[in-house]
């Protein structure tokens, strides 16, 4: 089964979620944010995948290109493709299909816990976090889990999303950390190194919340939807 990832360039490991989702028979055709006139038509595939990126939804300076996601996503919906979206890609998801995207008055970096509807599904936690930014779900959506800053979990039709990343193992940490990441770091009073032993610490329950996720996604989302209030509660 094909499915596609939308990425941006020098953010493009999909980690535990993209694993799962290999291990249910699905293959990824990767799809830069920045080179949208590159990507390949929508026909042939049966998921799309939205990672996160350091971009905001609301930048004058990449309206083209959020518009371009914005695009596929309307036309995803159309074609009855699920669509599984992370941080950023939750905040396209969001200002797709009316949800507003705004500055957060709470910024959220690390590792921690939510308040979640579903628990046996969407975990409490460890869940890492990195965003500035907060969604109101769209009309229509269910809210599925939050924290103070906001929502951190939502569905809509074959769509579902996290604020959280459920995707990042240590070596995802570790680019973060070290990479454009340092300095926000030091200016909320942490470091690389107490994130990354954060990491270590939390990764191992992450990655096994990750994998229950995808699997209830592929049994509910993609194969049952019509099912998923009944059997996700």
């Amino acid at each position: 089964m094909r499915a596609l990832t939308i990425c941006n360039a020098n953010d493009a490991d999909t980690g535990f979620i993209g694993d799962r989702f290999r291990e249910h028979g699905y293959s990824f055709d990767e799809c830069h944010r920045e080179s949208v006139d590159e990507w390949p038509a929508l026909d042939g595939h049966e998921l799309i995948l939205l990672l996160g990126s350091e971009w905001s939804v609301y930048w004058p300076e990449v309206a083209d290109k959020v518009q371009a996601e914005v695009a596929l996503l309307q036309e995803a919906q159309r074609r009855d493709i699920p669509v599984f979206g992370i941080c950023f890609g939750n905040q396209v998801m969001a200002h797709a299909f009316g949800g507003s995207v705004l500055k957060a008055e709470i910024v959220e970096i690390g590792w921690q816990d939510i308040e979640t509807d579903i628990p046996d599904v969407i975990a409490p936690g460890p869940w890492m976090e990195w965003h500035y930014d907060v969604v109101t779900v769209p009309p229509g959506a269910m809210e599925l889990a939050r924290t103070a800053s906001g929502p951190q979990a939502w569905h809509l039709g074959r769509m579902f999303c996290t604020q959280f990343h459920p995707e990042v193992h240590e070596g995802v940490i570790r680019r973060w950390a070290t990479g454009f990441g340092a300095d926000e770091l030091r200016r909320i009073g942490s470091s690389p190194e107490e994130l990354i032993a954060t990491t270590q610490a939390s990764v191992g329950a992450s990655r096994v919340n990750a994998e229950r996720l995808v699997d209830w996604f592929v049994d509910t989302i993609v194969q049952r939807p019509s099912e998923f209030v009944q059997d996700s509660r």
